[in-house]
């Protein structure tokens, strides 16, 4: 895609040199990298699908030995040390984070398939954040509310969207409160996971304190069902939630979940329309549309339907698709062959199903690597699988409402419960449509903005729990309310 203007952008790449990328990695056990003893898996990027690297898969006697770590660290260390002591680790950590954040975007880039310039400006320094945040918490948690005491072992699984974002979320409130953690990221990227292992090397972190066991499903599964795991944490889908709420059913695991979504983002017809449409673009397609919390369907207020839709063509008109690793690029690489697929798949059912139309700014894809270009429809209803399912891509279904009541109704017509945006110039208007929707996050006059200061979670089959702010240490202490 090229910008709509007589100017044109000379590429920006930034350089691949910065980040050494070794040609296979093990698992991270008690503070050293290990051999595993599964069956190896490649790790690809997703723009070229070249193959970066060789990761070692973890078996269930890796797993068990992860647990095991963990544990020990807890029990001698970790779960002894005093949080004034603890916090001085979370700060070493976040500084490094700071000094190897170039080299962390670009390895979570090149991995992940998203623009550097997100990786660069939004991903590292909330990563980095987040663990200064915690880390003035590790001192201060009799004022928290939730008692002193840690849970023990925490197993947390995270996704592909956000590797190394998702990380900070679960790693640093969990260490903040005396945990010990295992954690596995997703097959797909679990490079900057590894990166952040060779960090906790660099700060001297206690062996075992931190564990990282890397696969697919079945080490995920294998790590939830360990006996020695006292928490489990997750972010992904919501069929693997439900999967995973069974497997705890009936034992005294703590459980915090952070599912899909299909938010709805509402925009009335008093909205500041250019910044609505910035919004929406945000909402959308940020980091290719692979955020749970996207703002999928767009409600827009009838009278003023043309008018936005009108803006929006314009603006999509300008994003740029291309290398990752250019500055210019606004849409990146679909993460992996099976998300395009699954994208493809809705998108094609969208087309035969709705009576409004489809479009996309034109562009050539590139001939090698997963690429989706950004995609509206139109003339769209609540009944249309478009409207209903997570598509978890760069594709945009767009309802319209009459009345605030009609926006509500067609707002909570869902079973997700994650996010919501409104987008109206009066307060008033805002505060009354907020206290109605059903989501656990709600944005006004903007969208998909986060802050370690503030709680982050869903209802429904959006999952439950809270992480970020002071909500996210109740999940890793005994006085929490899970």
């Amino acid at each position: 895609m090229t910008p709509s203007s007589p100017f044109d952008y000379a590429p920006a790449p930034e350089s691949r040199a910065v980040v050494d990328i070794k040609a296979t990695y093990g698992l991270f056990v008690g503070g050293e990298f290990v051999d595993g003893h599964g069956t190896p898996f490649a790790t690809v990027d997703p723009a070229t699908e070249e193959v970066l690297a060789e990761v070692a898969e973890a078996s269930d006697a890796d797993v068990d030995a992860a647990v095991k770590a963990a544990r020990k660290a807890h029990e001698r260390v970790w779960g002894r040390m005093p949080g004034r002591e603890r916090a001085k680790y979370l700060y070493r950590i976040a500084r490094i984070i700071q000094e190897r954040s170039r080299e962390l975007a670009v390895l979570e880039t090149i991995d992940n398939g998203k623009p550097i310039k997100e990786s660069r400006d939004v991903d590292v320094p909330t990563v980095a954040a987040h663990f200064f945040y915690y880390a003035g918490w590790a001192d201060k948690l009799e004022h928290a509310g939730y008692g002193t005491t840690p849970l023990g072992v925490a197993g947390q699984v995270i996704p592909w969207n956000f590797p190394l974002l998702m990380l900070a979320w679960k790693v640093a409130p969990a260490l903040a409160c005396g945990n010990t953690v295992v954690l596995k990221p997703a097959e797909t990227t679990p490079l900057t996971a590894l990166l952040f292992a060779e960090i906790c090397q660099q700060a001297d972190l206690p062996a075992g304190v931190v564990n990282i066991v890397t696969g697919a499903g079945a080490t995920g599964q294998a790590l939830v069902a360990h006996p020695g795991v006292d928490k489990v944490a997750f972010t992904g889908s919501t069929a693997v939630g439900k999967a995973i709420a069974r497997t705890v059913a009936g034992t005294s695991k703590k459980v915090t979940l952070e599912l899909g979504g299909k938010a709805a983002n509402i925009v009335f017809d008093d909205a500041p329309v250019d910044q609505a449409v910035e919004g929406i673009v945000t909402g959308i397609f940020f980091n290719q549309g692979h955020v749970c919390c996207a703002g999928s369907r767009l409600l827009v207020q009838e009278s003023i339907a043309e008018e936005v839709l009108d803006r929006l063509r314009e603006r999509m008109s300008t994003l740029r698709l291309g290398d990752p690793l250019d500055k210019n690029t606004d849409i990146g690489a679909i993460n992996s062959a099976a998300q395009l697929a699954r994208i493809r798949e809705l998108a094609d059912v969208g087309e035969q199903e709705v009576s409004g139309e489809r479009w996309s700014p034109a562009c050539e894809l590139p001939e090698r690597g997963f690429w989706f270009p950004p995609t509206v429809f139109t003339g769209v209803t609540q009944a249309h699988r478009i409207a209903r399912e997570e598509i978890f891509g760069p594709v945009l279904s767009v309802l319209t409402f009459r009345t605030p009541s009609e926006a509500v109704e067609k707002a909570n017509n869902t079973p997700f419960g994650l996010s919501a945006g409104i987008w109206s110039e009066k307060g008033s208007r805002i505060l009354e449509i907020a206290s109605r929707l059903r989501a656990g996050v709600v944005w006004a006059n903007t969208f998909n903005k986060f802050d370690p200061t503030s709680p982050f979670g869903g209802y429904q089959e959006s999952g439950y729990g809270r992480e970020g702010g002071r909500h996210g240490l109740a999940a890793y202490l005994e006085g929490g309310q899970r």
